[in-house]
């Protein structure tokens, strides 16, 4: 048997293994580091939940949405409106207000009229019994309307003139508007009022008639005067009401109602209805007044906006994050 010699052997292995061996301490390229960076913008979220990059959407059925008063209208054009809020006083018209007197003095024999009774022109209200003649006589009502009060009572005695009743006729009143400062240069006669029985709401529309040149000597304010109708009875002199005086109005390409506002990331944003789906839209906002505001840019006109309990797409989104985030 012929020897083996080891030394050459054992040298081809070293030289073969020092050049295809891998080094001691891999470094990672430069562009696998970039991609895994990368990767970790990639799944940023936003407090909702969602990607960036990604809409944030909820999937409600027809059914469910229309049982939580959820609503929604086509965005379109519409009329912005400059408008001042106002408070004031409903009062009777003056030249509708009559005073019920006595001709001759004597005793008060009978009252046939008491406050908030409803009488007419020529109604007989009292009979008194003259001193001058000893004959009884009677005074009858001037006018039509409401007799607001009475400052006689039977067996007492009427001077000559001394007033019994006083009647005004409320089919229609006065709306008596306080306005202050510089706003009283913008309100000028023919605009359009609103105003509202600050006791439950009820709204009725009319148009303003005139400002008075003067001012109010107790609160120094400017009195700008409406007319309401009240042949229903339902308003009463002396009642506090609320008014918003239409200045100008702007005619607007788009527009929606504050209703349909939210807050999503920091942004003024709508929803927008697409079948059953509902996404966010952020807005940029334009003029606004006291139910609508004018939609500069993130919508076109015809998209179906929601428009009531829009604050429950809102939290459906919220939940639908917090769930991404799990």
């Amino acid at each position: 048997m012929k020897p083996v010699h080891l030394i050459p052997a054992l040298a081809l292995a070293l030289s073969l293994a020092a050049c295809s061996g891998e080094p001691d301490q891999p470094s990672q390229p430069a562009n696998d580091a970039h991609a895994d960076e990368a990767a970790d913008h990639g799944t940023e979220a936003d407090e909702h939940g969602h990607e960036a990059g990604e809409i944030a959407s909820t999937v409600i059925p027809a059914e469910i949405a229309e049982k939580s008063g959820i609503q929604t209208r086509p965005v379109g054009p519409g009329v912005i409106a400059d408008e001042h809020e106002v408070q004031g006083l409903l009062t009777p018209v003056e030249g509708r207000v009559a005073q019920v007197t006595a001709r001759f003095p004597g005793p008060i024999r009978s009252l046939r009229a008491n406050v908030g009774d409803q009488v007419r022109a020529g109604q007989m209200l009292a009979t008194i019994e003259s001193n001058l003649s000893l004959s009884t006589y009677s005074v009858a009502a001037p006018i039509s309307g409401v007799v607001v009060e009475r400052s006689a009572s039977v067996g007492g005695l009427a001077g000559e003139g001394a007033p019994l009743f006083e009647i005004a006729d409320l089919s229609q009143l006065w709306v008596d508007l306080h306005i202050f400062g510089a706003d009283a240069q913008h309100i000028q006669p023919g605009v359009p009022v609103a105003v509202t029985r600050m006791s439950d709401g009820e709204t009725v529309r009319t148009t303003l008639e005139r400002v008075l040149p003067g001012m109010a000597t107790a609160s120094q304010s400017t009195v700008a005067r409406a007319t309401i109708d009240n042949a229903d009875n339902q308003w009463r002199p002396g009642t506090a009401v609320k008014a918003r005086i239409t200045v100008a109005q702007e005619p607007v390409d788009l527009m929606v109602p504050l209703t349909a506002l939210q807050s999503m990331d920091g942004q003024e944003a709508v929803f927008v209805r697409e079948g059953e789906t509902y996404l966010t839209r952020h807005v940029e906002l334009g003029a606004r007044d006291a139910t609508q505001v004018q939609i500069l840019s993130g919508l076109s006109e015809g998209e179906e906006v929601v428009v009531a309990e829009s604050y429950l797409i809102k939290a459906d989104i919220g939940k639908e994050g917090a769930a991404h985030d799990h």
